[in-house]
């Protein structure tokens, strides 16, 4: 296979079935240490994908699946109650400050329009939505909601720019009775929509039925999918159930159906499940949709976590990502609560990062276990600065360093902080 950089023609996959390797394929197998020939193949297999409407010109991509660092999503966008997109740009830069490498525009408000192609224009950064919530604006019910109103979203979104889409296809009609067992039913409000269209109208989701349709849109534009899941349990005593796993079923004939259109896809996950579940959820994803990355929210592990439902969510992030998920979506303070503030995004997106880093230095990333073994010789050598650079969250780190002595004249750098001061135990030996 030719490894040269050349032009792409149609998808990414089709360009490399067909022996050409686009640029940002190049530079992503060098960053993320993997070698071209295993990465492309990765690629192709479906096992990694990289979102990137062909659209998206000023965009810096990310690659997500097997074998690359552990990535993090960041929702941001408006809801009825509160609907200041100028708060949610403050936001999105909180959250690229912070470190996330996409985010998604949840807009269930407004002219969520003029806001994703501000978000395209002016960032490079990966960005993903929802597209029934579009669908959804303006209509006072789901009776509504058609298939063609639908792709006429999908198609207005494609032509903006946007990198993936979340479409809930795997929820059917069979699922509905297995809800009424469930302690919290659906908390997925793409879910809830599609579930509640289906008894309205009587019907197998329009999703499933015309899912070809959707497929066409994505190659069109190169457009990741990411299949939702409707039904990921709300709360720890739903997590793993049959209405759950029922729809995983059916989202794995979809990531085959992607496939076969040489469409990328990933699959989203829970939610809620509690520590001894996690290894069997994520297991289960790579079994039944034959390894395609795994985006998952949190998950949390408890469920009365609240206001640090991030701590609950990195917990099981770090687990998740540990046996094979490979995109974490943030969790903030305010999960369950409100929107979240700018200090509520900024601090889910580092909670976020430390799972994911967690998760690399279980998997024995070389460049995880390198920028840790650098940290621990940077406080054997008391080098602050080299300490604060490593940090995953340095403004927090600066804010925080308090050294004993620095009063003194001529004090020296390599001062031991406050919380042993000259009873620190390297400063002995």
């Amino acid at each position: 296979m030719h490894l040269e950089r050349e032009e792409p023609m149609g998808t990414i996959i089709e360009s490399l079935r067909a022996g050409i390797v686009p640029p940002v394929i190049s530079d992503l197998s060098e960053s993320e240490h993997i070698h071209p020939t295993q990465f492309i193949q990765h690629v192709i297999n479906g096992h990694v994908v990289v979102p990137r409407n062909n659209r998206h010109t000023t965009l810096t991509p990310v690659a997500i699946g097997r074998d690359t660092r552990v990535k993090i999503n960041a929702n941001i966008g408006t809801s009825p109650a509160d609907c200041d997109f100028e708060n949610e740009f403050q936001k999105l830069e909180a959250a690229i400050s912070a470190g996330a490498d996409a985010v998604m525009d949840l807009s269930i408000a407004g002219d969520s329009a003029t806001f994703r192609k501000r978000i395209i224009t002016e960032y490079d950064i990966t960005l993903g939505t929802v597209p029934i919530y579009d669908a959804m604006i303006g209509l006072e019910t789901t009776d509504k909601l058609n298939m063609s109103h639908f792709l006429r979203i999908v198609e207005k979104q494609a032509e903006e720019g946007v990198d993936f889409m979340t479409i809930h296809a795997g929820l059917l009609s069979r699922h509905l009775p297995l809800i009424e067992k469930r302690t919290l039913g659906v908390v997925s409000r793409g879910g809830a929509i599609m579930a509640q269209w289906m008894k309205h109208q009587n019907k197998e989701s329009f999703l499933y039925a015309h899912f070809d349709e959707i497929l066409a849109l994505a190659n069109a534009y190169d457009i990741t999918l990411s299949i939702g899941d409707g039904l990921r349990p709300g709360c720890t005593h739903d997590a793993n159930d049959a209405a759950q796993f029922g729809e995983l079923e059916i989202i794995g004939e979809l990531v085959q159906r992607c496939r076969s259109a040489n469409v990328q896809v990933m699959v989203e996950g829970p939610g809620h499940v509690p520590l001894n579940l996690i290894e069997e959820n994520v297991r289960k994803e790579k079994e039944i949709c034959d390894g395609a990355p795994f985006y998952v929210l949190g998950p949390l592990v408890i469920d009365y976590a609240a206001g640090y439902d991030h701590i609950a969510g990195a917990i099981g992030g770090a687990l998740a990502g540990m046996f094979g998920a490979d995109f974490l979506c943030y969790v903030t303070p305010a999960e369950h609560l409100r929107l979240p503030t700018l200090e509520d995004v900024h601090e889910g997106v580092i909670a976020s990062k430390i799972a994911a880093a967690a998760a690399d230095l279980a998997r024995k990333r070389p460049d995880a276990i390198s920028r840790n073994l650098d940290m621990s010789k940077a406080r054997r050598r008391f080098d602050w600065d080299a300490q604060e650079a490593l940090s995953i969250d340095k403004r927090k780190f600066s804010r925080y360093l308090e050294k004993v002595g620095t009063e003194l004249p001529g004090a020296k750098n390599d001062l031991p902080c406050t919380m042993c001061g000259e009873w620190c135990a390297m400063k002995r030996l």
